[in-house]
């Protein structure tokens, strides 16, 4: 048993958006869709900034599925779906997503995304890992900690492909790994702490 997770440095994170199409490629994502996004704290915009010139400030906050140790999409999955698998990741079983969307409603984080219709990819083969499932159209998808690859004990690719190591990924069960030690050091938060969500994706800033 473990229980995976990322702490995410935004002291570091530059919003160079390499993160998002690592996982776009690795997951081989359609067109349209992103799992993973970086917003910019207090913006509506993207790549905005804080304050008034020439007292700016900007920070990024890259978002995906925050694997919830409470996750509200997994209450609300009326066929068992969206489950929670033996290393702490939240994950989707397609062959039972009914695509009702009721997990897209109750995630605070508004981390899924729905193939409304047949998945489009440039160039048009399914690209990234071979072990990816493929999305069908009519269900919803998302973050998977990049199953795949942490399965054969391997990083996320965004936490691989980031230039400037502002992730940090790991066993939160393990007081030796690399994100224990990191939160031990640092003093990190979590996004919706009101929620009870409990999130395995902890922020540094």
């Amino acid at each position: 048993m473990a229980k995976l997770g990322m702490a995410i440095n935004l002291f570091r994170c530059i919003g160079c958006n390499t993160c998002v199409n690592a996982c776009k490629m690795q997951n081989s994502v359609p067109m349209g869709m992103h799992w993973n996004r970086v917003l910019t704290e207090g913006c509506e915009v993207f790549d905005g900034a804080e304050g008034t010139y020439p007292n700016l400030t900007r920070t990024y906050i890259p978002l995906a599925c925050q694997h919830c140790e409470n996750p509200a999409c997994l209450r609300v999955c009326p066929t068992g779906a969206t489950y929670k698998d033996d290393k702490g990741r939240v994950e989707i079983d397609y062959d039972k997503c009914i695509g009702c969307r009721m997990c897209m409603a109750a995630c605070p984080y508004n981390a899924r995304v729905f193939n409304w219709s047949e998945p489009v990819r440039d160039p048009d083969f399914n690209y990234g890992d071979k072990d990816v499932p493929v999305r069908p159209k009519g269900v919803a998808e998302k973050c998977t900690m990049c199953k795949e690859r942490t399965d054969r004990g391997e990083e996320p690719m965004c936490v691989m492909c980031c230039p400037t190591e502002a992730r940090v990924f790991g066993d939160l069960d393990d007081p030796e790994s690399a994100i224990s030690k990191f939160l031990g050091e640092k003093s990190t938060f979590v996004l919706l702490e009101e929620q009870g969500t409990r999130p395995q994706v902890r922020y540094f800033k």
